[in-house]
Parts: structure tokens; sequence; C-alpha cells
């Protein structure tokens, strides 16, 4: 029982996550529509991203990337090529999966270069990268597909009204990290050993496996095909028959994490009590309501919930694009990069609650009301 108490302890967001779904099953009654309504599609690919991805560490497939994070020398020169990683690349792969990508490069690049101290301000403003840089596209986020596909509006139409608050984050995240190394902007970093292993000549066959297998699944991220679980299947297989070992390695704790919210957030929405009060409370102030709410279910179920409410989808998509800077719960990226963060550094999961908690308020203070006003005035 000892054990138990302190696994828990330790994996936080798991039993919060584990609570109020177990909770949420005594709010409405358990039924068939609560299997129906949980997000398969969002829980396979993450775990065929998480396997993959595994694989790529095991065969040091970031070797390129690591070799030309090597020829940087400063530390502000490096923070600014990871967290600009993210937020670019968030814009097309997702904001979920560019954290998979880049986090685990930080981490392994700030420890080679003797620079851990750097590890948690950076994956924070890391974090904010991936939610502020993939709002610019429609398929940047699980939220943005959703609201984009209700709201009508052309893709050109909806980048164009994402774009002033894309720029100013950008603006935004380069001022954050200029203060960040404020006392030396010049500081340096010297690579203690090579960070970039060569890759075993003996392996080449598994390295080109496992970037197919990457590249099926952006494919299948990106062109949204209705065949994902045919690309999950070919995934599994081919795992099991080459590198059956990296499924013992799978983050299934993040996997069961995903299940219980994406459990509460069904649970919620088939209340008719709660249904009647946000029918009545949503209308006409729809980006505060995205922001809260996202607090207590994250965004992407927020966006689902609140959609049927809402008379404003452009106050309601900013909303719930800034919600993730409220807390780790706000967006489900956020628990992503907490996740495999507390992998490494399993002490320090209060550490990075407050750093987190801290630099993401800082750029939430200055972001939230010009996001209102521009969502008063500005609509779909």
């Amino acid at each position: 029982m000892k054990k138990v108490v302190e696994y828990l302890k330790k994996e936080m967001m798991l039993t919060i996550s584990v609570l109020v779904a177990v909770i949420s099953l005594f709010i409405t009654k358990p039924s068939t529509e609560l299997l129906k309504n949980i997000d398969w599609h969002t829980l396979v690919t993450l775990f065929m991203m998480l396997t993959v991805l595994e694989g790529f560490k095991k065969e040091n497939i970031f070797r390129p990337l690591l070799k030309f994070a090597e020829k940087i020398t400063s530390m502000a020169g490096i923070s600014f090529f990871v967290i600009f990683g993210v937020f670019f690349s968030s814009m097309f792969v997702t904001n979920d999966v560019s954290l998979i990508i880049f986090v685990p490069l930080t981490i392994i690049l700030f420890r080679a270069g003797g620079k851990e101290k750097y590890i948690l301000p950076v994956i924070s403003m890391e974090n904010i990268a991936a939610i502020r840089g993939s709002l610019l596209m429609p398929f940047g986020s699980p939220q943005n597909l959703f609201i984009f596909g209700q709201s009508g509006v052309s893709v050109w139409n909806f980048v164009f009204h994402m774009l002033p608050l894309w720029v100013s984050s950008a603006l935004l995240l380069s001022v954050f990290i200029l203060i960040l190394y404020r006392k030396d902007l010049h500081e340096k970093i010297v690579w203690e050993g090579n960070c970039a292993e060569p890759w075993d000549p003996k392996r080449k066959k598994q390295r080109i496996v496992y970037i197919c297998l990457f590249v099926l699944i952006i494919l299948t991220i990106i062109t949204r095909t209705p065949y994902w679980l045919g690309s999950a299947a070919i995934v599994f297989a081919t795992v099991l028959l080459f590198d059956r070992n990296v499924f013992f390695k799978t983050d299934y704790v993040l996997l069961i994490t995903f299940f219980c919210f994406f459990v509460f957030s069904s649970q919620i929405t088939g209340n008719e009590a709660i249904s009647s009060f946000l029918t009545n409370a949503v209308g006409g102030h729809e980006y505060f309501w995205g922001i809260a709410l996202s607090q207590v279910i994250s965004n992407v179920p927020a966006s689902i919930v609140l959609y049927p409410f809402t008379k404003n989808l452009a106050a309601l998509l900013y909303g719930v694009d800034t919600a993730g800077l409220c807390s780790i719960i706000g967006s489900l990226a956020s628990v992503i990069n907490y996740r495999i963060y507390v992998r490494e550094y399993p002490e320090n999961g209060m550490k990075f609650m407050k750093v987190f908690t801290l630099i993401s308020w800082a750029f939430f203070i200055v972001v939230v009301i010009p996001g209102y006003l521009i969502s008063k005035y500005w609509l779909f």
C-alpha cells in the first residue's frame, strides 16, 4: 500500500486524472455512449507517436538535429533554436507532436552542455511555443480543426484571423528568451563530449523503418485520413516484427492520463443539468468560458462542450487557444510536456509545476486582454 501511495504522489497528473474520471462517473450515470464519446483517434495517434519516438531515441535518429545544435555556442542561440523549432513545427505536425520531438532533444542538449539549470524554463517556453505557434493553422491543434470545421470559413480567412496572435506571440517569446539570459546574453555553452553519438552501421535497417513509420504518422495526422486505424495497425505490426522491446518503453501512464480526461469530459457533457446551465451562460462570454472550462477538462473537450452554446466562434477559438497558458490541465500538450520531463527527473514534479506556472502566467497576463478585445470585434 505504501508503494502505491508513493507512486501516486510521483505520478501526480495520473492521480488527478483518475480521480476526476471516477468523480464524473457519479455526476452522470455511465452508459454505452461513454465509450463512443472517448476520442480514440487521439489516443491511438498518441500511442503510435510515443512508440515510434522511443525507437527514435533508441536508434539515435535525432543525430542530425543534435549535430546542427552543436554548432551553436551561446545559450540564447540554442534556446531560440529549440523554442522556435517547436513554434514553427507545431503549425504542421500539431502542438503535441512538436513537444514530443523537441522536449527530449532539449534535455539531451542541455545535459551535454552542462546547463541543466535552464531545462525547466526553456521547456516551459517550449510549451508556450507549442500552444501559440500551432494556433495559426486549422490543423495545428485538435481544437483548431474542430472549430475550423464548424465555422465554414476558408483556410486563408482562418489564418488571417489568427495571424495577429501568432506574430505577437513570436515577438513576446523572443523577449522572454532575452529576459532569461539578461545577465549575460552571450553566455556560452561548451559541449562536454559528443552529444550526437555516431550511428551503428548494423542498425541502418531499423533507422529506415522508424523514419518511414514517423512519416506515415505525420501524413496520417496532416491528411486527417479516416483510415487512421490502418496506419496504427501498420505501426504496431512493424514494431512488433522489427523491435518489439520498444513497446515496453512506451509511456502508457500518459495514455491512461489522456483516457481518464476523455472519460471526465464525456460524462460532464452528458449531464442534462450542466448542459442547461451552459445554454444560458455561454453566449456572449465565449472567450472567458473557453479559458475557464479548459482548466477543468482541457481545451479540446472544452471546445466540443461549448460549441453548441456559442454565438461567436472566433471568441471561443481565441479562448481555448489561450487556455493552455493558465494551468497544466488547460492543454493536454502541457500534460505531455510534464510527463516527458518527470520521466527524466521524477523527483522534480513540483518544481516543474512552479516554474511552468510562473512563466506561463507571465505570458498569459500579457496576452489575455488583447486576445479578448480582438475576439469581441473580429468575428468569423
